[in-house]
């Protein structure tokens, strides 16, 4: 059987926080979750914690209750506890440099600005882990950029979400069966076709 893998997505703990855009990672995981029968409720290392199998993976599902901006101490301690390698490490986020509804995958790269990111890094040691990156913006500049990421996602999003969690599951479980490379070619691009913007 494969190695454990952690898939971590991020947000922040508490109602009021449930339905924002920064809480994508942690919808992410509950989709996941959802689809292969893993309940994540179990507290260890500061987060919500679930184990079991997707696509043939021991997996450990992971949302940190540290809030967003320290959620690297988390991380830290579950790689620890379950003896998985960063090189093992799936995160998941939302990206306010991304449209709404895309979806990059990347293999590894900086935390682009985002804080969440930058506490994993820096607790870590590293930047060579995999990301499930969840596009936010508006298709506008945002004036007030921290207000609208913890916004709620109105109403009339709720479909294009559901979609969205959706294929972030699927991107996380393509990884698990056929590495990041191949992931990268069959979602990158079918991202960037719903829209005219490219990034870097």
């Amino acid at each position: 059987m494969d190695e454990s893998v952690l898939v971590v997505g991020l947000g922040n703990p508490g109602p009021e926080y449930e339905a924002s855009f920064h809480n994508l990672g942690f919808m992410v995981v509950d989709r996941l979750a959802a689809r292969h029968g893993i309940r994540v409720s179990r507290k260890e290392s500061m987060a919500l914690v679930g184990t079991g199998v997707v696509d043939k993976t021991p997996s450990v599902l992971a949302k940190p209750q540290t809030f967003m901006n320290v959620s690297g101490p988390s991380v830290k301690g579950l790689l620890e506890k379950y003896l998985v390698p960063v090189s093992r490490l799936i995160l998941v986020y939302d990206e306010l440099d991304l449209p709404w509804g895309t979806l990059r995958v990347r293999p590894k790269g900086s935390a682009g600005g985002h804080h969440g990111v930058e506490s994993v890094i820096r607790s870590v040691g590293v930047s060579e882990f995999a990301r499930v990156r969840l596009g936010i913006s508006p298709g506008h500049k945002v004036a007030n950029g921290a207000g609208y990421v913890l916004s709620q996602i109105r109403k009339a999003q709720w479909k294009e979400l559901d979609e969205l969690l959706d294929l972030a599951s699927e991107a996380v479980e393509s990884i698990l069966a056929e590495g990041v490379e191949k992931s990268m070619t069959r979602f990158n691009g079918r991202a960037q076709g719903l829209n005219e913007k490219k990034e870097e």
